[in-house]
């Protein structure tokens, strides 16, 4: 019975939520392009798939994925289990023996990127607009590649209590660098790229794992520390993306160098 009320309430604030927009949508066509919406029956019944799919969606990301996410964080960060996978008996823990945090981080970063509805179109878009030119699993495997090391890196400076500006200064600074030497082609797509990974599946995950290692984690703060992991989700794969463009070059040029060589 709670959760079927957590449902309406979730549903009912979806509602809330969607109705601006539906107003704005129905009164600009009636006031500024004139006559009745077209097709209006079966646009509000999308507008209620779209109600009820929020709203069924915000009470898993709250009865499972956030939960999970702290279950994970702490299970990880257990001294018992970190003194058991490093093999001895210590009395106080270093960010090297955090290694399973790094791992898992980086495997859910992957893979829910992978999975990632947005990425997906991004890629099927981009290989078409390219004639072939951007494969659509080459682009997808890149933009995860990015995630999962920012992910963990992000995890690492949690661990550490490093500030956060230091990273996301330095990676911004390589990612100008690597705009002025990568493809034209690929620039705009990589910063798009970075967009597109902060969306439905892998942003609950990720903000999970950041607030329940914050939680976990003595002398860090779920406000100050636990934030911050969708930043690197967004960063990385900016440079994974204009990194996977240059090497495409690189291979394009070697394979045009062997060809001439042969002639």
């Amino acid at each position: 019975m709670e959760v079927v009320v957590d449902i309406l309430k979730f549903i009912g604030g979806s509602a809330l939520d969607v109705l601006p927009i539906a107003v704005f949508l129905f009164v600009f066509q009636w006031l500024v392009i004139g006559g009745r919406m077209p097709n209006g029956k079966q646009i509000i019944v999308g507008f209620v798939f779209v109600v009820v799919g929020l709203g069924l969606f915000l009470v898993g990301l709250e009865q499972t994925l956030f939960p999970l996410g702290r279950l994970m964080a702490g299970q990880l960060t257990d001294p018992q289990f970190l003194f058991e996978s490093v093999g001895r008996v210590a009395t106080e823990l270093t960010w090297q023996d955090f290694y399973w945090v790094y791992l898992f981080a980086g495997a859910i970063g992957f893979s829910t990127t992978m999975a990632e509805p947005s990425l997906i179109a991004v890629s099927m878009k981009a290989n078409s607009v390219s004639g072939g030119a951007i494969g659509v699993v080459g682009l997808r495997v890149a933009v995860a590649i990015g995630v999962g090391v920012g992910v963990s890196l992000g995890c690492y400076r949690i661990i550490t209590g490093l500030p956060l500006h230091y990273f996301i200064a330095t990676g911004y600074l390589v990612v100008i660098v690597q705009t002025m030497m990568a493809p034209k082609l690929i620039v705009p797509l990589a910063y798009d790229s970075g967009g597109v990974t902060t969306s439905t599946v892998t942003v609950p995950l990720v903000t999970a794992l950041g607030l329940g290692l914050a939680e976990a984690v003595p002398g860090r703060s779920a406000l100050l520390d636990g934030f911050g992991l969708v930043a690197f989700a967004s960063l990385f794969p900016i440079i994974a993306v204009l990194a996977y463009g240059q090497l495409a070059v690189l291979k394009e040029r070697n394979t045009k160098r062997e060809e001439d060589n042969a002639l």
